[in-house]
Parts: C-alpha cells; sequence; structure tokens
C-alpha cells in the first residue's frame, strides 16, 4: 500500500498526511508539565510552596498561601507542579493527597466553585455518589463537597486559578474554616490562590480577612536568559534540525519586551511553527517568529475580549481612534466618551450616558485590556480618569474588527 493510499482507498487530498515540523507539538501546550529538571529561575520559589504544603504529607493541614505574579511568571505551573510531587511523597506515608486546579475565570461563582471542586476530587465508587452539573442549591453542593471530602481524601490542594476574578470570596472562608472545623470535615484543606493583581487581598471583604490566614508569595517575570532556556527546554517539540539558529533567541527575546511572559514566548514559538507548517517550509525562521509574534497577540488579545458585548467594544473602538495609532497615549473618559457618540451613531446603536461608558471603561480594566488613572486636576478642580491601551492600537483595531457588527466602521 503507497503512503496516498489507506484500507479506505486513496487518501482525500483536502488533508495533509506528513509532519514535517513538529514531533510533539503537545509539548508546546501551556498545559503540558514540564520535568522538575526543566523548571527554570523558581528554584528558591518551589521551596516556599514546599514549606507551605509540607504538612499535607502527614495529614496534617498545609498553609494557605497566595501567589502573585505577572502573567507568564510560572505561578500555576510550580504550583501544580509541587503539589504533585507532594501528592506522590505523600503515598509514602499512606496519606492520600487530592489536587483540584480551578480556573477562577471560568468558575467564579461561589456554586460552581465548590461544584468543580467536588467532581474533581471525588470518586464514585468512594463517595457513592455523583455531582451533577446543575439543579443543587449552593447549599446541597456544599454537603455534597463535605462527603467527598471526607470519603475520598485525606488532604485536598484546592489551586485558585485567577483568583481576583471570584465574584464571591466567601468560599475561601467557608473552605479554610471547614478545614480547620473537624466538626464540618475530616479531611484537610490547603487552597493556593493565584492572581497577577498583588492587592487582591486589600479587595477581600472584612469576614474573609479576618479568618483567612495565608502567607503571600511574588514571582518576578523572566529576563531574556531564561526565557531562552524555558523555549530550549521545549524545542523537542520540533523535528531536529528544524529549528535555526536564531528562532529561539528572537522569540525569547520579543517576548522579554512583553514583561517577561512565558506563556507569551512559548506561544510564538508554537505558531511560529504552525505558520512554517501552513507555508510548506521545510525549517523554522526568523521571519516565521515575526509573523508567529503577531499573531499572538492578537489571539490572546482576541481571548480577552470573547464575550464582550458590542457597546463595549465601541467604548474600546473610540479609544482606539483617539490614541492616534499611540500605545501609550492617554485619553481622558471625556474624550472617550465624545468618540464613542460617533461611533454609536454610525453603528446605529443606542447612545449610553457618559456614566455607564465610565463604567464600561473600568470593566475592561479589570479584564486588563486598558489601564485606567484616577488624577485631580488641581485643587478645587476634581479629578478626571484617563485610559490607555495595553496593547499596540493596529492589533486592538483588526481584533474589533473581527466583530461583524464593528467591521462595518471599517
Amino acid at each position: 500500500m503507497t503512503s496516498d493510499e489507506s484500507e479506505g482507498g486513496t487518501r482525500d487530498p483536502l488533508f495533509r498526511y506528513d509532519q514535517p515540523i513538529f514531533a510533539n507539538e503537545d509539548i508546546l501546550k501551556i498545559s503540558h508539565l514540564p520535568g522538575p529538571d526543566k523548571i527554570v529561575g523558581r528554584d528558591e520559589h518551589m521551596s516556599k510552596v514546599a514549606q507551605a504544603l509540607n504538612p499535607a504529607i502527614f495529614g496534617r493541614e498545609p498553609t494557605h498561601l497566595f501567589i502573585f505574579g505577572k502573567t507568564g511568571s510560572g505561578k500555576t505551573l510550580t504550583a501544580r507542579l509541587v503539589s504533585e510531587r507532594l501528592q506522590h511523597e505523600a503515598v509514602r506515608e499512606d496519606v492520600d493527597v487530592r489536587i483540584a486546579v480551578i480556573d477562577c475565570g471560568e468558575q467564579h461563582t461561589e456554586a460552581s466553585v465548590i461544584k468543580t471542586l467536588a467532581s474533581q476530587v471525588n470518586d464514585p465508587s468512594k463517595s457513592g455518589m455523583t455531582i451533577p452539573e446543575r439543579g443543587l442549591s449552593t447549599g446541597d453542593y456544599y454537603n455534597r463537597l463535605w462527603q467527598v471530602l471526607d470519603t475520598c481524601s485525606d488532604v485536598t490542594i484546592v489551586i485558585l486559578d485567577e483568583i481576583d476574578m471570584l465574584r464571591d470570596d466567601e468560599v475561601l472562608r467557608k473552605l479554610s474554616r471547614a478545614g480547620e472545623n473537624q466538626k464540618i470535615v475530616d479531611s484537610r484543606i490547603g487552597i493556593i490562590g493565584i492572581s497577577n493583581k498583588i492587592d487582591y487581598p486589600e479587595e477581600l471583604t472584612e469576614r474573609v480577612k479576618s479568618s483567612f490566614a495565608h502567607d503571600e508569595l511574588v514571582f518576578p517575570s523572566y529576563d531574556a536568559n531564561q526565557l531562552r532556556e524555558i523555549l530550549e527546554n521545549r524545542k523537542d517539540a520540533f523535528k531536529p534540525g528544524v529549528l535555526t539558529d536564531d528562532v529561539i533567541p528572537l522569540a525569547s527575546a520579543l517576548a522579554a519586551q512583553e514583561h517577561g511572559d512565558a506563556r507569551k514566548a512559548i506561544d510564538i514559538l508554537r505558531n511560529a511553527g504552525r505558520i512554517a507548517r501552513n507555508e510548506s517550509a521545510e525549517t523554522v525562521t526568523d521571519d516565521h517568529v515575526r509573523a508567529a509574534k503577531e499573531k499572538s497577540e492578537a489571539d490572546r488579545f482576541s481571548e480577552l475580549l470573547e464575550g464582550t458585548a458590542t457597546q463595549s467594544k465601541a467604548v474600546l473602538y473610540s479609544l482606539v481612534l483617539q490614541t492616534g495609532g499611540r500605545k501609550t497615549a492617554e485619553i481622558t473618559t471625556n474624550k472617550i466618551y465624545r468618540q464613542y457618540l460617533t461611533v454609536a451613531d454610525d453603528l446605529d446603536m443606542d447612545q449610553l450616558s457618559e456614566r455607564r461608558v465610565q463604567e464600561l471603561l473600568q470593566e475592561l480594566d479589570f479584564l486588563n485590556v486598558i489601564q485606567s488613572e484616577v488624577r485631580g486636576r488641581g485643587r478645587g478642580q476634581g479629578v478626571h480618569g484617563t485610559h490607555r491601551l495595553l496593547e499596540d492600537p493596529d492589533i486592538v483595531k483588526r481584533v474589533l474588527l473581527r466583530d461583524s457588527r464593528i467591521s462595518t466602521l471599517e
């Protein structure tokens, strides 16, 4: 049988069946967990996370921990890796440690967090129950969680990624108190909250602040050399000889310019390989890396805007127009609003009040799409808000124009 044929006959020429670029593309997934010897520049931080979790090896309650740092600084990777290593060590002591990783950007309500936690820890053969997707009250989900923890786990490590996206922080108080109070649950609970907002603890409600004792750990951004080492550790994703010599140095340098984001560096390298593959190129070159950087930025920004209402996009488009193509331009709320009135009119949309537009700008700031500041005009002159883009205006505009309604403005 030839390479162009299969058991079912001739292969469909619409698809390709060779893989000239990648050997194992999964190595370039953000979810890929590399071996301990391939974690770069985080020995001290791994040690501190291990210190917090260490009691769990012996069935005792770990220290709750908040981990802060910019996107792509290795926070979640370190928390997962240390938790899994602890899990293996606990087996030696006949202690069952379970790990739950919850993305609070997706599961941001109290009920959804508890439901997801129960589902990840649950072993129906031990607990004798299932965790339904819907139909239960928050209190009922808690009751099922307590039974799951008591029957399935001695210690549970709960990793709350993007914890600042939680709509109700009461879940922190209830989980931590349950672990401390054997009248509620015999199992122990350790919470690791991960955020890129170092001031998140100040946003907690007073009840949670007073009851949720925790340690804090800050992760610095990676420098260009560390990013280069991270990419070198993942080059096995490609077939030998495919990467030209300047690909990894360039990808790491470009990512270092964006606050040392390892995720961005990996995204650039993966997209460079995909672009080369789609072009049927034999090697991945620096031109592919530059094209991949632009694509990664657009894709990342598109994810931030996913689910955003058209009115919010119209406000953001108004800010783009006011910047004049300058990323660093700081535009007042009033100027954005005047531009927005024109944009809304062009789109034949209802014109929102200036106060509502200001609220939408605050939401975009919360999503890290823009950066907003409130400044005083001077004594007796009041205050005014200024806003600037966190991404290149051309990229923001291009992503916004993917929306069929916004595209009519072009």
